[in-house]
């Protein structure tokens, strides 16, 4: 890809709707997306050619950064990087060789230590800077541990100092009814940083017993900074990312997007796309509100998310990109309440493309699709193909 990447002056936007694939509701058959009006989204897959996407494989539940870093045009299964890394690198922190970082949630647990809710009701960044406060600068066997707020119940964990690995379990059992799980190492060099964790996990539960319904944390994706070759260095890109998501601004730093600052909503990251459009010729646009109700379970919230999606979408349309490519990271069906292992729609426009007959953007519709089915990171050599930005391979 490399070779036969060159720089023209034409421009990509990647519009990723966060969770974007869903289930029928049990009621209606439909799902969210073909529940929601978006006559927008049907308008522009009328001119597109549209299929199904797999981030990783079939059958696999993606995260969300592999699932990113496939539409980026990475194998996600040889680019791994772990969720704490993200998170600190998306709220600006200074991660310094040999620091292993940890994405950790503010939970709730009941009187038996039994985890009641993995997001502690989602509390307020307000509430949660204060908690990180209570927590931070701890030190246990010489090793300093630095926690710092993301947002609302999100916070980063950073552990420095000599000797730790990032090779060990999570202490998040991921589900409801369990306890928080004890850190184990993986490798033999990672006994102390399990150790560490362990001792300040305890020292959390103590600090935060009073201070329901976050009393808790839980920590997971234990990691160290990679070194990954730029997009910009693989396509001859100048490459932009607008996200308000601190984890998504972070994980577009690792593959060498300028992260442009914008506000918390969609309309300012539309505002922000617009300032900028001059100076960039690739947009990565993030969309996180769908994922966010599919997670919760709320069916309706996540249709709306994706009608106020539908209604900005000819501002982004209105300055001409040259292509124009909307998918999802992974589905998140508000019926499992979580991500899940389906395929996702996925849409590529240009005026090179070959139109299909879809004229909805829903999963049914792109079943029919001229893309068919998909790994996602085909997504990213399509567009640049649609813009006339890859050579010819070969005599």
């Amino acid at each position: 890809m490399k070779e036969l990447s060159q720089a023209t002056p034409s421009k990509i936007v990647l519009l990723v709707i966060d969770g974007l694939g869903g289930l029928p509701h049990p009621e209606s058959g439909q799902t969210e997306l073909e529940t929601a009006h978006t006559p927008n989204l049907d308008e522009l897959a009328g001119k597109s050619i549209c299929g199904m996407s797999s981030p990783v494989a079939a059958g696999i539940t993606p995260g969300s950064a592999p699932g990113h870093l496939a539409l980026f045009g990475y194998n996600p299964v040889d680019c791994l990087i772990g969720r704490g890394v993200l998170e600190a690198l998306g709220i600006d922190f200074d991660l310094r060789p040999g620091d292993v970082a940890t994405r950790g949630n503010f939970c709730t647990v009941d009187a038996q230590g039994l985890i009641c809710d993995r997001r502690a009701g989602r509390v307020s960044s307000t509430v949660s800077a204060k908690l990180c406060a209570l927590l931070d600068r701890q030190e246990f066997e010489g090793i300093q541990v630095i926690v710092k707020p993301v947002k609302d119940h999100r916070l980063v964990v950073v552990f420095r100092g000599s000797g730790l690995s990032e090779k060990v379990t999570d202490s998040d059992p991921q589900k409801l009814g369990a306890a928080p799980k004890e850190v184990k190492p993986l490798a033999e060099d990672a006994g102390l940083m399990a150790r560490v964790a362990n001792q300040f996990l305890q020292f959390a539960a103590n600090a935060l017993k009073d201070h329901a319904p976050a009393n808790m944390i839980l920590l997971r994706g234990f990691s160290e900074k990679p070194c990954f070759t730029t997009m910009n260095e693989i396509y001859k890109l100048k490459t932009a990312a607008i996200a308000s998501y601190p984890m998504y601004r972070g994980l577009s730093k690792v593959v060498g997007m300028d992260v442009l600052p914008t506000g918390p909503t969609l309309n300012d990251e539309i505002a922000t796309y617009k300032a900028n459009f001059e100076k960039y010729d690739f947009f990565f646009i993030h969309v996180k509100a769908t994922d966010a109700a599919g997670e919760d379970g709320d069916f309706e919230r996540k249709v709306k998310a994706l009608e106020e999606l539908d209604k900005v979408l000819p501002e982004i349309l209105a300055l001409k990109p040259d292509v124009v490519a909307v998918s999802g990271d992974h589905s998140t069906p508000a019926v499992i309440e979580g991500h899940s292992w389906h395929e996702v729609p996925v849409l590529i426009y240009s005026k090179y493309c070959r139109p299909d007959k879809v004229c909805r953007f829903s999963e049914t519709d792109c079943l029919q699709g001229g893309l068919g089915h998909i790994p996602a990171t085909d997504i990213m050599p399509l567009a640049m193909a649609n813009a006339l930005k890859l050579g010819k391979f070969g005599a």
